[in-house]
């Protein structure tokens, strides 16, 4: 039998069966020399980028790749990329509601003003250009507490990993690079497709092809502009001239380029040739194509980088642009939660849930702020004949849920603002109603089940304005919804809504009946 020693030294019976024990090692290591992909690595071994491109040109140097940056195309989608996200509100959420916990998030919400969060952002967002990116923290004292009074974004070419993948610094002294202190510097990888890249595997290795093919065609299109705005000068000589006469020709030809007029010894003729195009050579389409293979790389698609398309059509291209915005706050704000948010609370508030920071990105399927006031008014006009259901405002507006238990919301488009006034029947709780014709409460209250409203009324009307309750929140006006209801009228579901109907017919016919017998 087999046994396992316990935490205070006890050998005991050791019942768990082999095969059904985790096993708690690591096994895929990059340290033991059976990594067929880079061969035999030790822990002090510098070790170089799997990325093909820089391996084979620079040894590894990832300042190739400023030279790709230097693209008007690629900076102009990579700058509308980054300010996309430098926009963006960012928030301090604390990790839990003690006192302690208030107290730290509000440590970090002071340090992002301080160390002027969103120019940080934007520093370190060239990581996803590059795979990596740097930055070092400046540490300091205030009174009691450790602060941070700075994030200084570092030339990523001054850096290398090791074999245990661990940050060193490159100096004239040490090109193996010098280790760096723990909790010093703030670093992150994206795009690589394992974990065994510490550089990453940024835009720009994909971007590399386009931009040299781009900036080639560019070249040959410059001299084809030259020979095609100039026509090539020809010079004949006749048979025995001597070598002086061959170059005074030459000169002359030269200068045809700057001079208005010329002479040319007799028996010498002078002509100019005009180059005849064959077809293929059509430089200006071949730049458009890579243009649009570098703006559908950098943000997803073309039609916010160029003038093309409908304007329904870029809006809804301008979303796939906000799901990489997203995509980048996340990765910047995930790897500062973990790092340098944990570092500044274990110094000043051990013990304290770790806050976390993050950047107030539209999600898919809510409304935009211009669209705010358009949606409002729809649903105000909607919650007049209809009540709304809650769960749908506060998805698309995120306003909080009202007190009580009120199933809908009365919405109000004033001063572009929903207000989550808690309403029965389309009014606000103790207000009449705000038309003159006869309001059916006591009907409501018949049909209703113990002043309860049956709740399959909020699934009918929902199923059946699903597409009209989505298009309102894409900000559509009033004249492309009307456009677009015959596209959505076959797939309205009203089923539901029709038994409900029926129920509530009979009912109101039952109170009528009721209320002739009462006045009888």
């Amino acid at each position: 039998m087999a046994y396992r020693r316990t935490r205070s030294g006890l050998l005991i019976p050791d019942t768990l069966d082999h095969a059904e024990r985790p096993e708690m090692r690591e096994i895929a290591s990059t340290l033991d020399g059976r990594d067929v992909t880079r061969g035999y690595v030790s822990a002090m071994t510098r070790l170089l980028p799997e990325d093909a491109i820089l391996s084979e040109r620079l040894g590894g140097d990832v300042n190739l790749y400023r030279e790709v940056l230097r693209d008007t195309q690629v900076g102009a989608t990579l700058q509308q990329r980054r300010l996309a996200l430098q926009r963006t509100e960012w928030q301090v959420i604390p990790g839990g509601e003690r006192s302690l916990d208030q107290q730290a998030a509000q440590l970090v919400e002071e340090t992002l003003d301080r160390i002027r969060w969103d120019a940080v952002c934007g520093g370190m967002h060239f990581g996803v250009f590059y795979g990596y990116a740097v930055a070092e923290c400046l540490w300091a004292r205030e009174g009691a507490r450790v602060v941070l009074t700075a994030l200084r974004v570092r030339n990523r070419a001054r850096f290398l990993f090791d074999g245990a993948q661990r940050l060193r610094l490159r100096t004239l002294a040490n090109g193996e690079g010098e280790l760096l202190p723990e909790r010093k510097f703030w670093s992150f990888q994206t795009g690589a497709d394992h974990d065994d890249e510490p550089y990453g595997l940024g835009l720009a290795h994909w971007l590399y092809w386009p931009v040299l093919f781009k900036r080639a065609n560019i070249k040959f299109w410059l001299i084809a502009a030259e020979k095609f705005g100039s026509p090539t000068a020809l010079g004949i000589f006749p048979p025995g001239a001597t070598p002086d006469e061959q170059n005074k020709l030459l000169s002359t030809l030269s200068a045809i380029q700057t001079d208005a007029g010329l002479i040319v010894p007799e028996g010498m003729k002078v002509e100019l040739l005009e180059a005849k195009r064959a077809g293929g050579a059509d430089h200006a389409a071949l730049c458009e194509y890579m243009d649009r293979a570098i703006a559908k790389l950098v943000i997803g698609q073309v039609m916010t980088s160029e003038a093309v398309g409908g304007q329904y059509k870029a809006e809804v291209q301008d979303q796939v642009k906000d799901d990489l915005v997203k995509a980048d706050a996340d990765l910047i704000c995930d790897s500062f939660n973990r790092s340098v948010v944990r570092w500044l609370v274990d110094y000043n508030f051990p013990g304290a849930a770790y806050p976390k920071v993050w950047r107030q990105v539209d999600e898919s399927g809510a409304i935009p702020p211009e669209a705010l006031n358009a949606y409002a008014m729809g649903i105000d006009r909607l919650a007049g004949l209809m009540p709304i259901p809650v769960a749908h405002i506060q998805s698309v507006t995120n306003i909080p849920a009202p007190t009580g238990d009120e199933p809908i919301l009365q919405a109000r488009a004033v001063g572009g603002a929903l207000p989550s006034t808690p309403t029965v029947g389309g009014q606000p709780d103790g207000a009449a109603p705000d038309f003159a014709e006869p309001t059916s409460a006591d009907a409501q209250t018949l049909i209703d089940t113990e002043g309860d409203r049956d709740p399959g009324w909020d699934a009918a009307m929902e199923a059946l304005l699903a597409p009209l309750f989505n298009a309102l929140s894409e900000g559509l006006t009033p004249e492309q919804v009307l456009a677009r209801m015959d596209e959505w009228y076959p797939a309205m579901n009203d089923e539901q809504l029709v038994e409900l109907l029926t129920r509530a017919m009979a009912a109101a016919d039952t109170l009528g009946r009721l209320e002739v017998t009462t006045d009888d």
